[in-house]
């Protein structure tokens, strides 16, 4: 190996020696993007031995304690964090330059995407049929954010459609869509309540029986907050852990629910389901698309991340 001067070596974390092997800090920035060791080592193509083996070799050479252990996987410390701004852009760069992402004869690996079952089903999937159809391979995962976020985290994934911001900087965030949320119910219902909500407000919704998705009822008990400015006292009548299921049983007149109003479009311009009231301003939640920072080493999650954004715009 050719010697490297110290203007070349990359720098360590505020305090600490420059560190010499790219080897060590490429490992550490897959421990510090993944969030454990098992999961670098998956994207390093190494063994969790070595991968271990190489952080305690680069927390020696650095003096400092790099990542806290935990029951699962590792949190980063405040000098992992100072080590990984440094070093995250030149590797990154220096992998682009090295071609580690080329992918000319060989098949691209699959491009793992995840986020809410009813989005990915109605919106993403019909987005992203013309890569498909041009050799993109696609994995999706349906899934609640928390979990979600966890296992892009841990290299399962490519990319995340999250309902929020995630905090910190293992991961970056962009804005993908904004959804509106609607209160509706079948006409039935809603010849029934509808009036009556102007003067009475939330309370002539008391005798309908609520349909959602969970037990603790979030999207409602958004809506009411915002809305109506109470708590809703309302207990969950039916669930379906799938809003297009929640959406099915509002429609065959189960009673009425909060949706996003890209879910229930079709249904509210045919008249199978009735606004029961439209606010001037009514509840938004924003959507997010999530990743491990740095460039991707397979183009095609490139590829599919341009795609959402720019149809994401349209949503």
């Amino acid at each position: 190996m050719a010697h490297t001067n110290s203007d070349d070596t990359p720098p360590g974390p505020s305090g600490t020696a420059p560190v010499s092997d790219l080897n060590l800090l490429r490992t550490f920035l897959a421990v510090y993007r993944s969030g454990s060791f098992t999961a670098a080592a998956g994207l390093l193509g190494l063994s969790q031995p070595t991968v271990t083996a190489q952080i305690r070799s680069l927390e020696r050479q650095t003096g400092r304690e790099l990542f806290e252990r935990l029951p699962r996987g590792v949190a980063p410390s405040s000098v992992a964090h100072d080590l990984a701004a440094r070093v995250a852009a030149p590797l990154d760069a220096l992998a682009a330059v090295t071609g580690h992402d080329a992918t000319a004869g060989r098949r691209a690996a699959p491009v793992h995407l995840a986020g809410p079952a009813e989005l990915l089903c109605t919106r993403v999937l019909p987005a992203l049929a013309p890569l498909a159809a041009e050799g993109v391979r696609l994995r999706i995962t349906p899934g609640l954010t928390d979990p979600l976020l966890d296992e892009l985290r841990a290299g399962r994934h490519d990319l995340v459609i999250a309902t929020y911001r995630p905090r910190g900087r293992a991961l970056t965030a962009v804005p993908l869509l904004d959804e509106e949320f609607v209160l509706v119910a079948a006409p039935a219902w809603a010849g029934r309540v509808k009036g009556r909500i102007a003067q009475e407000g939330p309370a002539a919704l008391h005798a309908v029986p609520l349909v959602t998705y969970a037990e603790d009822v979030p999207i409602a008990r958004r809506y009411w907050r915002h809305v109506f400015g109470t708590r809703l006292s309302c207990p969950a009548a039916v669930t379906a852990p799938d809003l297009r299921g929640v959406l099915a049983a509002v429609t065959a007149g189960a009673g009425f629910t909060v949706l996003p109003r890209y879910l229930c479009h079709d249904e509210l311009a045919s008249g199978a389901l009735v606004p029961l009231h439209e606010p001037d301003d009514p509840p938004i939640n924003t959507g997010y698309l999530v990743q491990r920072p740095g460039s991707p080493d397979n183009p095609d999650v490139t590829r599919v991340r341009d795609l959402l954004m720019d149809v994401g715009r349209a949503w």
